[in-house]
């Protein structure tokens, strides 16, 4: 697990790498391999907002799990 906007920044960089320090290995290969696919057929247009997308949901996707394993621990006291 890393803090939200480091998954943010490295999805961001490198789509999926943010999802695959999460642990997410799956939505880290759709990432890689959707994002070139769509900068190449679309000449860079949907390869931006792929970029965009990926960063958002590595950011969400950290934020859930900081969010659940917080309160994970509460419940176990």
């Amino acid at each position: 697990m890393s803090p939200p906007v480091i998954s943010g920044l490295l999805s961001f960089v490198i789509p999926g790498a943010g999802q695959l320090i999460n642990g997410l290995i799956f939505r880290a290969l759709f990432w890689l391999i959707i994002t070139p696919g769509f900068w190449i057929g679309s000449g860079g247009t949907l390869g931006w907002i792929c970029h965009f997308v990926s960063a958002y949901t590595a950011y969400r996707a950290s934020h859930m799990i900081e969010w659940v394993l917080k309160y994970e621990k509460y419940e176990n006291l």
